[in-house]
């Protein structure tokens, strides 16, 4: 039958990792299709091509700063819990990182929209909840900045996923990425929040291959 494949090889982490990756790529490709169909200009499409195709060396590129996310993760090992925000794309990618974190840690992890912020979730900020801001070089990122400023003012300890290069943030630490085009951002800012919670898991003695009261038929009975 037609469907779109992943090609993602065998899935052996219960958390879906390398699927949630393929699956954001797919839909990358799906789009520029769609779009081709409709307006979007060669160059333009060329464009998003060329850097859909540099994901794969840009990703070792994070893989490769793993031992700096480990250090990170020790900020998270003691707290109970953990808050993760985003704009726009970004908010995705926020609610992904704190899936994947409660999901192998345990700990309680919950993703807002940086622009809900002072709807209420500005109310749970304290000196013993770590806020993960995604802050990507876009259009928002000035706003992005204004929102680490605002969680700083109430003494909440602030981590930074930002581009490589990018102005010193008033952040207890950083993770670096490289630059995508904007419309991929998402796909590169995820895979440090995944290294991120496999760190936070290993160190506080949690069972990463088989989490607890989750299964998945493949690999756990």
């Amino acid at each position: 039958g037609r469907g779109i494949y992943l090609h993602a090889g065998p899935e052996i982490a219960v958390v879906s990792t390398k699927t949630f990756t393929c699956t954001a790529v797919a839909f990358a490709l799906l789009a520029i299709h769609l779009g081709r169909i409709r307006d979007l200009s060669t160059a333009a499409g060329g464009r998003l091509l060329s850097a859909l195709a540099a994901l794969p060396e840009q990703i070792a590129a994070v893989l490769a700063r793993e031992a700096e996310i480990a250090r990170v993760a020790e900020q998270l090992v003691a707290r109970e819990h953990a808050y993760f925000v985003g704009r726009a794309a970004g908010h995705a990618v926020a609610m992904e990182g704190a899936l994947k974190l409660k999901e192998v840690s345990y700990l309680h992890a919950e993703a807002y929209s940086a622009a809900e912020l002072k709807h209420g979730p500005l109310a749970l900020i304290s000196p013993q909840t770590p806020t993960v801001v995604l802050i990507p070089r876009d259009d928002l990122y000035g706003k992005n900045v204004s929102t680490i400023e605002e969680i700083r003012a109430r003494h909440g300890p602030v981590l930074a996923v930002t581009h490589a290069g990018e102005q010193l943030l008033p952040v207890e630490d950083t993770i670096e990425v490289p630059a995508s085009e904007p419309e991929l951002d998402s796909i590169l800012l995820n895979i440090p929040l995944q290294l991120l919670a496999y760190h936070v898991a290993l160190k506080r003695g949690c069972d990463i291959d088989r989490p607890r009261n989750l299964a998945k038929s493949v690999t756990v009975e």
